[in-house]
């Protein structure tokens, strides 16, 4: 006699397998773009931190052109900015304007943070209201809105820039920044340009932390380039001090650390992208000296500092 396997027996095992495949194929294949993901983005901030260090200072870039109601009629700042100056030290498939973001693959809409549907920003000040007006114990900082503008890359990302033409290399108001023992500053007065990102197009899945990120470029000359991954809103608040907040960071697993204070600013600037966070103020796992940490409030748009305890080891 001959020994085989029944129909059913087959049917059966076929079934299982498809089951056990069903299940562990999905986590694999978003295991795999992951790590896609995470060295895209290595690559991209490697690539963008070697250009913006051999550009010259970042200000000044474009017209912009005002009635006499305040009311701009001209703006080629972020445009210009691309055309005449990134593009001379990087690789730039193509160059979209404010009509045309979609052009070079920009979507209309992402998923945020906290997993809530976004329209993308088209504007300075649809990025964030801090550079309309922010003020802060008798100081004040407010900039012109420009238009974003957008360019494709050679390695197929798409990436919407927002232009600060008035930027500086020191905050605003720096001889006024000392107040009541702490010091703060308008790290909007410091950004030059903040580039949202997607590292595939408009293909998706469209959300901040996995396709989508943002860099952000402080200071017009020396230029420094910040490029926060993801967030927990749980860590990192108000009712923390500085030492604890970095040892709550560091016990949340392996992965995790406090972002330095120039992270910290391109995630205050890009609130939009991270979505609402539970906390006014956060740590930066920055110092100013033993006593103080550097701190941002989300609630008023400002870095600054905060009491530093130094009895924990850190």
């Amino acid at each position: 006699m001959k020994k085989a396997f029944t129909m059913a027996e087959i049917l059966l095992s076929l079934t299982i397998i498809g089951v056990v495949a069903a299940i562990t194929l999905p986590s694999l294949t978003g295991n795999i773009n992951e790590r896609t993901w995470n060295t895209q983005r290595k690559a991209l901030y490697a690539r963008m931190s070697q250009a913006i260090s051999l550009m010259p200072a970042l200000n000044g870039y474009g017209t912009l052109t005002e009635d006499a109601s305040g009311s701009v009629t001209e703006d080629t700042a972020a445009e210009t900015f691309l055309t005449a100056g990134l593009s001379k030290v990087l690789k730039i498939n193509n160059i979209c304007d404010n009509e045309h973001l979609s052009d070079c693959g920009v979507v209309s809409s992402f998923t945020n943070l906290q997993a809530t549907s976004t329209n993308m920003p088209s504007t300075l000040y649809e990025l964030s209201s801090w550079f309309e007006n922010v003020t802060y114990s008798g100081c004040s900082y407010s900039t012109v809105d420009t238009k974003a503008a957008a360019f494709e890359t050679q390695n197929g990302e798409s990436i919407v820039a927002f232009y600060n033409q008035s930027c500086q290399t020191v905050y605003l108001n720096q001889e006024s920044q000392t107040l009541f023992g702490n010091t703060f500053g308008f790290p909007e007065s410091t950004m030059c340009v903040n580039f949202i990102y997607d590292l595939n197009g408009s293909k998706g899945p469209n959300t901040v932390g996995k396709d989508i990120g943002f860099m952000t470029v402080f200071n017009a000359t020396d230029s420094i380039v910040a490029a926060p991954v993801a967030a927990n809103n749980d860590i990192s608040s108000s009712m923390l001090d500085h030492t604890t907040g970095i040892s709550s960071c560091k016990n949340q697993d392996i992965d995790s650390r406090m972002p330095n204070i120039d992270e910290l600013n391109s995630m205050l600037i890009n609130n939009l992208l991270l979505g609402e966070m539970q906390q006014e103020n956060y740590w930066s796992s920055s110092t100013l000296n033993a006593d103080y940490g550097w701190g941002a409030s989300f609630k008023y748009g400002i870095q600054a500092t905060g009491h530093k305890k130094i009895t924990l080891d850190t």
